[in-house]
């Protein structure tokens, strides 16, 4: 049992490392994709994803820093 505890722990912290709200954001972003592919074509979900998870970490971070 400690084993599988442990793997599902070093997973997380892969997964999630410093900031598990951006993780949350791309399983979100990953599942509006595989929904929004069913209409059409999904290919811009992930890059609106992307530049809105990164825009908003990189402000929380300069908040805490400055």
């Amino acid at each position: 049992m400690k084993r599988v505890r442990d793997a599902a722990g070093g997973i997380w912290e892969f997964v999630a490392g410093d900031d598990w709200i951006t993780a949350i954001g791309v399983v979100v972003a990953l599942g509006l994709t595989a929904i929004a592919s069913k209409w059409s074509g999904a290919w811009f979900v992930m890059p609106i994803a992307v530049a809105l998870l990164l825009t908003l970490s990189v402000r929380r971070v300069a908040r805490r820093l400055g």
